[in-house]
């Protein structure tokens, strides 16, 4: 029996042994996540412009909801590519406009330079603006809508 029993105990020690897993993609071994550094402006949005200094592992800086924002980068970063990628030239994209706002973030983000703006001149532009929402300050549920088949008035 002992011997069984230690059989059994090697079996399962990977599994016991191994760390959870995580919804947030790990770095390469080596990278040094406390750089996560973003400086973030945001302009011509009706409101008062903005300047944040956010940093990430941990959440911190003048940003107002640092956590939330570094939860929103965390769930888009796929290691070895750019999150901050702007809309590919000849994209197909609705002419819609979303308003005058813009954005400039840069700073360093996985280990990579990033020096992107952001605008709401087109469908693509505002899709990705709003996977940056948090980003830029606003809360979760911003901009509010106006739900499908609701009446006004």
């Amino acid at each position: 029996m002992p011997l069984r029993r230690l059989a059994l105990a090697a079996a399962l020690a990977p599994t016991l042994l191994a760390p959870a897993a995580s919804a947030a993609p790990l770095p390469p071994d080596g990278l040094d996540r406390s750089a996560d550094h973003l400086t973030v402006t945001v302009t011509d949005t009706g409101r008062s412009d903005a300047h944040y200094e956010l940093y990430c592992h941990p959440a911190g800086g003048t940003h107002p909801r640092a956590k939330e924002a570094c939860a929103q980068l965390d769930g888009q970063t796929t290691w070895g590519k750019d999150l901050f990628s702007p809309v590919p030239k000849g994209a197909d994209c609705t002419m819609v406009y979303g308003g005058p706002d813009r954005a400039h973030v840069s700073g360093i983000w996985a280990g990579r330079p990033v020096n992107a703006d952001f605008s709401k001149a087109n469908g693509c532009e505002i899709a990705r603006w709003n996977r940056f929402s948090s980003v830029f300050g606003e809360s979760k549920g911003s901009p509010k809508k106006t739900p499908v088949g609701s009446r006004l008035g």
